[in-house]
C-alpha cells in the first residue's frame, strides 16, 4: 500500500502537466474558433482592404492586443495606414440602355480602357453607319482582313477609327466580334493612354446576341459614361514584444480577403460575400494567439514584431508598404508568415515554405517536435507576404495547410476549419521560435522561385516571379526560377511580359488566365519589353 501511494505521488506532477497541457490546448482551440467565427462572419463583409469590414477586423485585432497588454508599434497606435490606388472605373451613374433596357456592365458590355466619355442619345442600325449616330464595327471582319499583315496593330486601328468616324459625325463606336479570332479587347483600370475623342464600348458575345439580334432593326440607344479614379485607405496592424534583445523576429499574417469580389479575384462567378475563413482569418487568429503566448512568456534572445498585413489579396501591398515605410527599425532576424493554416489534413500535410532561405532551418526543423505531417518547400518567394521579406534578403518560413475547393470562393467559411489541426500549427510555430532562440541571427540564402499562385487552373508556367506592385500595362517580373523556361529563354528581373500568342497580358491575373489557354508541348510567341526594347521570342511549353 505504501509503495502504491509513493508511486502515485511520483507520477502526479506528470499527470498534472498532461492535464494542464490538455486544458491549455482546449483553451487555444476555443480562442481560435472564436476569432475565426468573428473575422469570417458576414458582418465583416469579406474584409476587403480599405473597407468598413476591414476596419472591423482591425478594431477586433487591436482590442485583443490591448486586453493582453501587448505594446503597439504602428504610426497611429497599432495602425499603419497606406493608400490603395483603385485605378479607373465607371462612375455609379454610368449606364448603357438599348430600347430602354439597361445592360449589365462586364457581362453584356464594357468600355475600352481609354474610351471617351459623355452622354449619348441615338437611334442606330447595326448595318448602317451614318452621321450623328452610334457606329458599329465587327472586329472579326477587321481581324480577318489583317490576318497576314504582320504590322497590323488593333490598338492603333481603334485610335484611327475613333478619330475618323468622329470627323464624320459619329457620337460613339460600338465594337463586337462575331468570329473566333481573339481580339484582346479588355478594360485595364491602370491604362494611361490618351482618351479617345468619342465613347468606345465593347459588346460581349452574350450582350450582342441578346440586345442586337436583328441586323436590320433600328435601336434606341442611350448611354452615359464617366470615369473616376478613386483611392481607398487600408490598414496594417503592428504590435511589439520588447525583450531588449539585439535581434527581432517578425511574425505575420494577412487580415484582408475579397469582400464581395469587387476586385474580381474570386474563383467563383458570384458576388456573394467571400468570408475567407481559411484565407486568412485562420492565420490572423493564429497570430493573435501566438502574440499573446509570447507576451506572457517568450524566449528572451529575440524581440517579436507582430504584423497583420492588409492588401495581400491585391498584390502583397501591405507587406511591401511596411518594408518601404517601416514602423520599427532594428536588426531583423527572420520572418514567419501564416497564410491559410486552417484546413490541415494528412493528405495535404502542412507545407513549410522557405526551408532553403537559411542553412540553419534544416537542423532547426529536424529537431522541432510536432504531431503534424509536414512537407518542406525550399522556395522563399511565393504568393504571400513572406515573399516581400525574402526579397529583402531575410530568412523566412511560410506555414500553409494547402489549397482546397473553397479557395477564393464564397464557400470558405468558419465551419470548415480544422481547429485541432490549426492548434497544432500554433504549437509548432511556438516550438520553432523556442528552437531558434539561442542561435543568434540566422544566415540568409537565395533559393529557387516558387510556383505562382494557388490555383491549379493552368498546367504550364514560365517559372517567373511577378512584381505584384507593378501598375503599368503588362506583367513585370522580379526574376526567373533556376532551370525553368523563363530562365532558359533569358528572362530577367525588370522584364515586362506583354503578350503570349494571341493573348495580351495586362496584369498578374490576366497572365494566369493566359497560361490556362496553353498545355504542355504547345508552341507560341512571347512578347516582352526590356528597357525600351520590345523583344519577341518563340517558346515551347
Amino acid at each position: 500500500m505504501l509503495y502504491r501511494i509513493s508511486l502515485l505521488f511520483l507520477c502526479l506532477p506528470f499527470l498534472l502537466n498532461a492535464q494542464n497541457f490538455s486544458s491549455a490546448d482546449k483553451k487555444l482551440v476555443k480562442a481560435l474558433k472564436n476569432h475565426i467565427q468573428f473575422l469570417a462572419s458576414d458582418a465583416l463583409e469579406g474584409r476587403r482592404a480599405g473597407t468598413v469590414g476591414e476596419q472591423k477586423a482591425v478594431d477586433y485585432i487591436i482590442s485583443q492586443y490591448q486586453a493582453a497588454g501587448i505594446s503597439s508599434s504602428g504610426i497611429n497606435g497599432y495602425i499603419q495606414d497606406f493608400p490603395i490606388d483603385e485605378g479607373n472605373s465607371l462612375t455609379a451613374n454610368s449606364f448603357l440602355k438599348i430600347n430602354k433596357q439597361a445592360l449589365a456592365i462586364d457581362s453584356s458590355f464594357f468600355p475600352i480602357s481609354n474610351s471617351g466619355t459623355g452622354h449619348i442619345i441615338s437611334k442606330a442600325a447595326i448595318s448602317l453607319n451614318e452621321n450623328k449616330q452610334v457606329w458599329f464595327k465587327d472586329l472579326n471582319e477587321v481581324l480577318e482582313e489583317n490576318t497576314n499583315n504582320p504590322h497590323f496593330d488593333l490598338t492603333q486601328w481603334l485610335t484611327n477609327t475613333a478619330i475618323e468616324i468622329k470627323q464624320k459625325g459619329a457620337t460613339a463606336l460600338f465594337l463586337h466580334n462575331s468570329g473566333k479570332i481573339v481580339d484582346n479587347i479588355q478594360f485595364y483600370k491602370f491604362d494611361t493612354s490618351k482618351a479617345l475623342p468619342i465613347p468606345v464600348l465593347y459588346l460581349t458575345k452574350e450582350g450582342f446576341a441578346k440586345y442586337f439580334n436583328d441586323e436590320l432593326a433600328t435601336y434606341e440607344i442611350e448611354a452615359a459614361l464617366q470615369f473616376e479614379h478613386p483611392t481607398r485607405t487600408a490598414h496594417n496592424v503592428v504590435a511589439f514584444i520588447d525583450n531588449h534583445a539585439s535581434n527581432t523576429v517578425i511574425i505575420g499574417a494577412h487580415l484582408d480577403h475579397l469582400g464581395y469580389n469587387e476586385d474580381k479575384h474570386g474563383l467563383d462567378l458570384n458576388n456573394f460575400v467571400h468570408n475567407g475563413a481559411d484565407d486568412n482569418a485562420s492565420g490572423t487568429a493564429a497570430l493573435i494567439e501566438l502574440a499573446k503566448s509570447l507576451n506572457k512568456k517568450s524566449p528572451k534572445h529575440n524581440n517579436y514584431l507582430i504584423i497583420h498585413f492588409s492588401g495581400e489579396e491585391l498584390g502583397l501591398l501591405g507587406s511591401k508598404y511596411w518594408l518601404e515605410h517601416p514602423t520599427y527599425t532594428g536588426n531583423f532576424n527572420y520572418m514567419i508568415n501564416m497564410d491559410m493554416v486552417g484546413r490541415y489534413d494528412t493528405a495535404r500535410k502542412l507545407t513549410v515554405g522557405g526551408f532553403g532561405t537559411s542553412s540553419a532551418w534544416a537542423n532547426i526543423l529536424a529537431t522541432t517536435p510536432t504531431q503534424l505531417l509536414t512537407h518542406y518547400d525550399s522556395a522563399g518567394s511565393g504568393p504571400s507576404d513572406h515573399a516581400s521579406f525574402y526579397r529583402k534578403d531575410m530568412p523566412v518560413l511560410f506555414m500553409f495547410t494547402g489549397s482546397h475547393a473553397d479557395y477564393h470562393k464564397s464557400t470558405d467559411d468558419w465551419d470548415k476549419i480544422n481547429y485541432e489541426g490549426e492548434k497544432e500549427v500554433v504549437r509548432y510555430v511556438q516550438e520553432i521560435i523556442k528552437n531558434t532562440d539561442g542561435l543568434g541571427k540566422l544566415d540568409f540564402l537565395k533559393t529557387r522561385e516558387a510556383a505562382m499562385g494557388r490555383s491549379t487552373k493552368y498546367t504550364v508556367s514560365l517559372g517567373v516571379l511577378p512584381d505584384y506592385a507593378f501598375t503599368g500595362v503588362g506583367l513585370r517580373i522580379e526574376g526567373a526560377s533556376q532551370g525553368k523556361l523563363g530562365e532558359k529563354i533569358g528572362l530577367k528581373g525588370g522584364d515586362v511580359l506583354l503578350q503570349m500568342g494571341d493573348y495580351k497580358i495586362v496584369d498578374v491575373i490576366n497572365y494566369m488566365q493566359t497560361l490556362s489557354k496553353f498545355k504542355k508541348g504547345d508552341k507560341t510567341t512571347l512578347t516582352y519589353k526590356r528597357g525600351k526594347e520590345e523583344i519577341k521570342i518563340d517558346i515551347e511549353f
